[in-house]
């Protein structure tokens, strides 16, 4: 392992110019993840009744401070996945270098294990970055001297975040295989997929987390219903994720056999070789999707029983902006998933275009347009993505109409949480096309001389 983790550094140092986005972008998903643990440390940290400044009282009791603390754990989840992307487009990148391991001896295993080491440097340094700004900030923010046991977090925070993007690596990278000729390449599992697996096991875990916290905070009978949420959240996220990866080879296998269209076909046969490449890249902006649609409905329920309460008097201005801030900040929170979720789903397009960079060269060469190679891309995201949106947006549909009947809503409103999946989904469409500048350099012909 000492020497893996030497050959490691070396080859991050050694990095060249073309690399830089690579490891930027593992250290700016290492810093977020992070920044985030480090906050619900430091919330976590606050013990009883307090009085802050900050955010109109929502820090001040331990039962919201639990909240708090839960949706930042729960914002890893999309970072993990984040990491997880650049770890692939790494691996694949820099298959020259480990074709030249390979020619050194080393077996398949030890070349992944080497480029998750690579990621866990570039996670370690911003981590550490992070967390030098990010302690000094909580400091001044929370305005009272810091227990042993916060400072103890922050260190097992700013550790275990560079051990997750080791392991989300090495989870990432178990089909990939390098070998000594420059070739990388995907192998398949022989029994069943993981995709599910690999969502439910992490949403799981950080259930488990979460539920421990509200309990703790509110007791036992308090934490049924977030805990059912949560279950019908990771249930229905998997679901997208299972749907997406099943209907892409259906819709491949149908495309297939009766387009004409030369992108529709070459997405077709791109979607029967690799049906759950799609899955893997949209898990998270699927989970996201499900929680957007819950979101923006039982915010407008929430708002308007605050604003025009049923058979009481109107709340004062104090608790309006306490209600109202936090779930503003709950909005915030999915809205920072998104985006992590969409940084994601680009890179994985781009791990795409990297992985089959020859092929596109070699379609290129014989005369196939570059327009037709990107409308293809773009397809290969669009097609099995719509089925599995239009769960998403059913399923947390089905969430804030259940929220509306417990709360005994006046209206449940039906069209503004409705559009979240096609705005979500357009975004997708967007992310996907932030790879097609690539896709130029792709197509190159001096990408034949290495096929």
């Amino acid at each position: 392992m000492i020497a893996d983790l030497r050959l490691a550094w070396l080859l991050t140092r050694g990095s060249d110019r073309r690399e830089w986005w690579r490891v930027t972008l593992t250290a700016v998903g290492a810093a977020l993840a992070t920044g985030f643990g480090l906050a619900a440390v430091a919330v976590a940290s606050v013990e009883g009744q307090v009085s802050t400044p900050y955010f109109h009282g929502l820090l001040n009791q331990p039962g919201e401070r639990a909240g708090v603390v839960v949706a930042l754990l729960l914002l890893w989840l999309p970072v993990l996945g984040f990491l997880g992307q650049c770890a692939r487009i790494g691996a694949v990148h820099r298959d020259r270098r480990l074709a030249g391991l390979r020619l050194a001896g080393a077996t398949p295993r030890q070349v992944r294990r080497i480029a998750a080491l690579e990621a866990g440097l570039a996670c370690l340094l911003g981590s550490a970055v992070a967390s030098v700004f990010c302690a000094l900030l909580m400091v001044n923010l929370l305005q009272q001297q810091l227990s042993l046991s916060a400072w103890g977090g922050f260190a097992l925070v700013a550790f275990a975040v560079p051990l997750l993007a080791v392991l989300v690596s090495v989870v990432a990278l178990r089909r990939v295989v390098a070998s000594p000729l420059g070739w990388v390449r995907r192998v398949r599992p022989r029994h069943g997929r993981v995709a599910t697996l690999t969502l439910v096991l992490p949403a799981v875990l950080m259930g488990l987390a979460a539920l421990l916290i509200v309990m703790r905070s509110r007791g036992p009978g308090a934490a049924s219903f977030p805990l059912l949420v949560f279950s019908a959240v990771a249930l229905t996220g998997a679901g997208a994720v299972a749907v997406a990866g099943i209907t892409a080879r259906t819709i491949g296998r149908r495309l297939a056999a009766r387009t004409e269209n030369p992108a529709v076909l070459i997405a077709a046969e791109r979607l029967q070789a690799d049906p759950w490449a799609t899955a893997r890249t949209n898990a998270a902006v699927l989970l996201v999707a499900v929680v957007g649609v819950g979101f923006v409905g039982i915010r407008q329920m929430f708002l308007d029983s605050v604003h025009h309460p049923a058979g009481g008097r109107p709340y004062t201005p104090e608790d309006v902006a306490f209600y109202t801030t936090g779930v503003n900040l709950a909005g915030a929170a999915v809205l920072i998933a998104l985006l992590i979720s969409l940084g994601g789903l680009a890179v994985g397009t781009a791990e795409s275009l990297a992985t089959r960079r020859r092929g596109l060269a070699a379609q290129a060469a014989t005369g196939v347009p570059q327009k037709v190679l990107g409308r293809a891309l773009l397809l290969e995201t669009a097609l099995p993505l719509a089925p599995a949106m239009l769960l998403a947006g059913f399923g947390g549909a089905a969430l804030y109409i259940t929220y509306g009947g417990i709360a005994d809503a006046a209206t449940i409103p039906m069209v503004v949480p409705l559009l979240v999946p096609v705005a979500v989904y357009a975004a997708c469409l967007l992310a996907a096309a932030t790879s097609l500048p690539l896709l130029r350099r792709s197509v190159h012909p001096a990408e034949l001389r290495f096929a």
